[in-house]
């Protein structure tokens, strides 16, 4: 038993703007995420300071985590405008 899609899809035109949003933030994900594995390697002792109650190592973990689901969430608002900008 086949469904079809639930809408008619058609040509994205805000899939260009989509693409290079994505690389973007991407890019300064991968830049932030290297950085923390840089400090890992070469200065461990580093990641071993505690700073309000936590080690850094932690706190880089939950703000990695933080960012990730930050930029989700600007990356979906990004998109979306764009698409009924774009494709109206």
């Amino acid at each position: 038993m086949g469904h079809g899609p639930a809408v008619k899809l058609g040509k994205d035109e805000a899939a260009a703007y989509k693409t290079k949003l994505g690389v973007k933030m991407f890019i300064g994900y991968t830049i932030v995420y290297f950085t923390f594995i840089i400090i890992n390697a070469t200065n461990p002792k580093a990641m071993e300071a505690t700073i309000m109650g936590q080690t850094a190592a932690v706190l880089w973990g939950f703000g990695l985590i933080s960012l990730a689901l930050i930029q989700a969430v600007i990356y979906n608002h990004l998109c979306t405008k764009a698409e009924s900008d774009m494709n109206s």
